[in-house]
């Protein structure tokens, strides 16, 4: 036994690459962590169990019976974060660039399959060259195995990404599939062809950096939404995150303790500018407004005329929509639709009750937006929001005009409550815009046409400006101080928190992609 027990430690220390001070060395001069390091640092001391490590290839075409490693390139296991279980995989770039071949597919796939079966989030580590040629159709069909479980526990399990290396060709979709992908700056790289494809193709030079570094998704594809300049950064955000979430949408998301303080803030006050044309900066709202260092934005760098992320609020977990007046005037373009539209139903997916505040002037007018399609994207907003059965909250803090009023804040979308402070403004457009068209010819046959437009646009927000003819309607529930902000957003929410919708029965929807 003592010898089998020897063979046995022998072994484990391979896996681990106790006995490869070369490629560890390799992973730290490119400015990573290896493998086993990355989940030393994501995870509880102590808490990783593995599964599979002795799993190896059997093909043995090109040379590959000489270049076998044991667990194939990619550690698999579980273990805790914050007491919480969790699965995951990490790939090993050190052993054979960390490429998908059969075996170190079914890994993961396994993994995959606990984590659904067991309703715990799964955590994808990805630093991998991408398929592994020498292995041909195997290589590819593993990949169709991981994206059809991504899919499959799409909506059950939070599912993340983290990309920390090389992810490309067929790789990336197993991280388009996914709820978050976080990336690091001079680390990741993710794109369907590389620059040297690219360049042999269309001609084009680009470096890896420019063409799918952590800056460019994050700000301008959005298929990051977190980037960080160190992986010890994008760890501990993975963990800050899963605190706000249930292991599964059987669940709802985990309470920390209720602070029982209703006063006002009297700040709040004087945040949001009387003027309509003048600009502000609505996180200062979300910082006044819910629990202390909170907020945790999502897509901070991407569509920045608007905020979403994930705060608390008495300590119950919500998701935060919030128009961005100090970017394009909170306009609703194509890029903050799908934005809202993909956090939106992310909430819903995790029992998140969402929380909006609007100050917006409605979808973006253009021909560009109309070409590339503004309807198609815009009615995301409109399907996600009808398709949420979680409480949602609106505040309307300004203006809600046209479209993006049906969409943000319309009893008729099933918000459940709508509050509004004393100096909102509902309307179909703003005053100067409805006059300009109403009274097109009466301004123009006047003596004094800019003073007879002054006048009627003074008419016309006597009467249809502010939130009380709406309130009056029943269309806005509350009309409140902006002190009062925090207080009555909780009880607003606590009215609705143990609501439950019943749905036609269906296979699904067909939301507009």
């Amino acid at each position: 036994m003592e010898k089998l027990l020897k063979e046995l430690e022998k072994r484990k220390k391979i896996n681990q690459g106790q006995d490869a001070q070369k490629r560890i060395d390799a992973q730290h001069k490119k400015g990573k962590m290896t493998a086993w390091e990355r989940i030393d640092a994501l995870l509880d001391k102590g808490s990783f169990s593995e599964i599979n490590p002795f799993m190896t290839s059997r093909v043995t075409d090109f040379g590959m019976d000489k270049k076998r490693v044991s667990g194939d390139a990619v550690i698999t296991g579980f273990g805790t974060i914050n007491g919480r279980k969790v699965y995951l995989f990490s790939q090993d770039f050190s052993l054979l660039g960390g490429s998908l071949g059969e075996m170190h597919a079914e890994k993961i796939v396994r993994i995959q399959d606990m984590a659904i079966a067991n309703q715990c989030p799964l955590i994808q580590l990805n630093d991998s060259g991408g398929a592994r040629i020498q292995e041909g159709i195997l290589s590819l069909n593993g990949y169709g195995k991981i994206f059809r479980r991504n899919a499959l526990g799409s909506g059950l399990i939070p599912q993340l990404s983290l990309i920390l290396g090389p992810s490309a060709g067929g790789a990336v979709y197993a991280s388009g599939l996914s709820d978050l992908v976080f990336m690091v700056r001079g680390v990741s790289r993710m794109y369907i062809t590389g620059p040297d494809v690219i360049k042999k193709v269309a001609g084009e030079e680009i470096g890896h950096e420019e063409l799918g570094g952590a800056d460019v998704h994050a700000q301008q594809s959005g298929v990051a939404h977190f980037a960080f300049d160190t992986e010890k950064e994008c760890f501990e955000t993975v963990r800050k995150l899963l605190a706000y979430l249930p292991q599964s949408t059987l669940e709802y998301p985990p309470l920390t303790a209720e602070i029982h303080d209703f006063s006002e803030d009297e700040t709040l006050n004087s945040i949001v500018p009387l003027d309509p044309e003048e600009a502000y900066d609505v996180h200062e709202i979300v910082e006044r407004v819910f629990d202390a260092e909170s907020f945790l934005e999502i897509h901070e760098e991407y569509a920045m005329n608007v905020v979403v992320g994930l705060a608390r609020l008495y300590g119950q977990p919500v998701g935060v929509v919030a128009n961005q007046p100090e970017f394009m005037a909170g306009v609703l373009d194509i890029n903050a639709s799908d934005k809202i539209a993909r956090f939106v139903r992310f909430c819903d997916c995790f029992n998140l009750p969402i929380i909006n505040l609007i100050d917006t002037p409605g979808y973006l007018p253009g021909s560009t937006q109309e070409f590339d399609g503004i309807i198609r994207h815009g009615a995301k907003i409109l399907y996600a929001y009808s398709e949420a059965t979680v409480p949602k909250i609106v505040l309307i803090m300004r203006k809600a005009y046209g479209g993006a009023y049906i969409a943000l804040c319309s009893r008729d979308m099933a918000y459940d409550r709508v509050l509004a402070y004393p100096c909102a403004d509902i309307a179909v457009m703003g005053a100067d815009g409805a006059v300009g068209i109403i009274f097109r010819k009466d301004i123009a046959s006047a003596d004094n046409p800019e003073e007879r437009r002054e006048e009627l646009k003074r008419q016309y927000m006597e009467k249809f400006a502010g939130p009380y003819l709406s309130a009056s309607y029943g269309l806005v529930d509350q009309v409140i101080a902006p002190s009062q902000t925090r207080s009555q957003l909780h009880f607003a929410l606590d009215s609705v928190l143990e609501k439950s919708e019943i749905r036609p029965d269906k296979k699904h929807g067909n939301i507009p992609l």
